[in-house]
């Protein structure tokens, strides 16, 4: 079986040989599918490795490291009508990208399906899945699937079109709940946005990866977004819920801190979200409060 409908889109940075594993599972694939990689920046000997492995592969080398935008720029290659996302310490299951793009075929109204993620080795489910699975957002009775107010870019196959439109992954915002702006601005532009529990990616987490700096940008990130596209009540809840429950340290305080220096940029770029995107946010407050798989708040 090969599927020509999806492009799968990889970002890396100095982690050539957990990026080489990857490459081996995407191309042992049955639907074959085109993958597009962004280096951002490796000194570690990344291109000339996948040039070497993988001369399949489309490499772009954009000479710096562009933390999430490194997706946008390989999503100006895509041709096709889906681009599926991956981390190069994830990949997806034989099956579940055609699954994915099957689902985004039958309702032109869906622009992301998000899927189960499998934490490698053990071989057992994420706990975000459950969240995932129970999510309180109501939805029309045709979505093939639980609605989502957010997504997990690794573990995801989007609308090319719809990810476009919305402007992609915002600069300012690097790595680290990246996704959160994006969703809501694709569910402001009538979008929605699925969880699809028989399509599977696999996680193996990164070992090189700094989860300070992750934390610490995630939580900034969370501050920005409330701030540009929640209305004035949420947006205050929201703040003083995350600096009652984030760890008094200084990754918190640096993230805090940065956050409020941004303060100018966020007045002139808010735009408060439509009332009925709003109100599914609103439902996703106890869950975020009570919720111990977010990680980077926590």
């Amino acid at each position: 079986m090969t599927d020509p409908r999806t492009t799968v889109v990889v970002i890396t940075h100095n982690r050539c040989g957990e990026l080489l594993r990857t490459l081996g599972h995407l191309a042992a694939l049955p639907e074959k599918p085109l993958v597009v990689v962004t280096d951002n920046g490796s000194t570690d000997g990344t291109a000339g490795a996948v040039a070497r492995h993988h001369p399949e592969v489309r490499l772009l080398r954009p000479g710096r490291n562009l933390g999430a935008v490194g997706r946008n720029l390989a999503v100006r290659e895509v041709r096709t009508p889906y681009v599926a996302f991956c981390d190069d310490d994830s990949w997806w299951s034989p099956g579940s990208l055609a699954g994915a793009a099957d689902l985004l075929d039958r309702h032109p109204a869906l622009c992301s399906v998000t899927t189960r993620i499998i934490v490698e080795p053990g071989g057992t489910e994420d706990p975000i899945v459950r969240e995932l699975r129970d999510s309180p957002v109501p939805g029309p009775p045709w979505l093939p699937g639980p609605a989502l107010g957010s997504f997990l870019a690794a573990a995801t196959v989007l609308r090319t079109d719809a990810f476009r439109a919305a402007g992609g992954f915002h600069p300012r915002l690097w790595l680290g709940g990246e996704e959160e702006l994006l969703a809501a601005d694709l569910a402001a532009g009538g979008w929605w946005l699925v969880y699809a529990d028989h399509l599977t990616v696999h996680h193996q987490a990164s070992a090189a990866r700094d989860p300070t700096l992750r934390r610490m940008h995630g939580i900034r990130n969370t501050l920005w977004f409330t701030w540009l596209r929640r209305p004035a009540g949420p947006a205050l809840r929201r703040t003083l819920n995350l600096a009652r429950t984030v760890p008094r340290d200084t990754t918190s305080l640096r993230a805090f801190a940065e956050a409020a220096a941004a303060l100018p940029w966020v007045l002139r770029e808010r735009r408060v979200l439509p009332r009925d995107v709003e109100s599914r946010l609103r439902l996703l407050e106890p869950v975020q409060r009570a919720s111990t798989a977010r990680r980077y708040t926590g």
